[in-house]
């Protein structure tokens, strides 16, 4: 069992940038060792998703239609932003907006395990941080899944999580941009 002290992220991977005009979507794909019914779940329910995402949840995501209050995790102050589950096909695809953003969920069975790819639309100034923060984010989703929770890292934990900065910078070098070196005050959204 790892404790959060010994944990250290891989290396930046599965990671890349889509531009279509002035919109980029950060795309990242992770391989899991668990049944996509097990990973839905981690995507939709609301207690567990306080262990591994960058906000909470009022309500189930697990229902296309469903009005749902999402709030970012460790801002200065809490950002709630009002969103309706667009689409959701258990346990293949779950379709919201958080902000002004769209995140886009795909699982596919592979095995025993499964392909998680996240579609979301980003601020090009943030794109390096929010790929380093969804990476932590899938890290500790696994460990949870996995039945050794390590506990959620986002926003200000997870600036001062000396990993961050490491992943911060590679993907950065990888998507062609300058990593920021702060985030600036507001922004912790832009940045999961």
């Amino acid at each position: 069992m790892i404790s959060r002290d010994q944990y250290v992220p891989g290396p930046a991977s599965g990671a890349e940038v889509r531009k279509n005009g002035d919109q980029w979507t950060l795309v990242l794909i992770r391989d899991l060792r668990h049944a996509p019914e097990k990973v839905w779940q981690a995507l939709t329910d609301p207690a567990q998703l306080r262990e591994w995402a960058p906000f909470d949840a009022d309500r189930n995501l697990g229902r296309a239609g469903t009005a749902v209050k999402l709030t970012t995790v460790g801002a200065p102050q809490p950002m709630v932003s009002e969103t309706t589950v667009t689409r959701a096909d258990a346990p293949r695809l779950l379709e919201y907006s958080w902000g002004a953003q769209e995140i886009r969920w795909e699982l596919e069975a592979q095995g025993s395990g499964t392909r998680l790819t996240l579609w979301h639309n980003i601020d090009r100034r943030f794109i390096s941080m929010g790929a380093a923060g969804w990476h932590i984010c899938f890290d500790v989703m696994d460990h949870l899944l996995g039945g050794t929770p390590i506990g959620r890292l986002v926003a200000g934990d997870a600036l001062k999580f000396g990993g961050w900065q490491r992943l911060n910078a590679e993907y950065a070098a990888q998507f062609g941009v300058t990593a920021p070196r702060a985030m600036p005050q507001g922004s912790e959204r832009s940045a999961e």
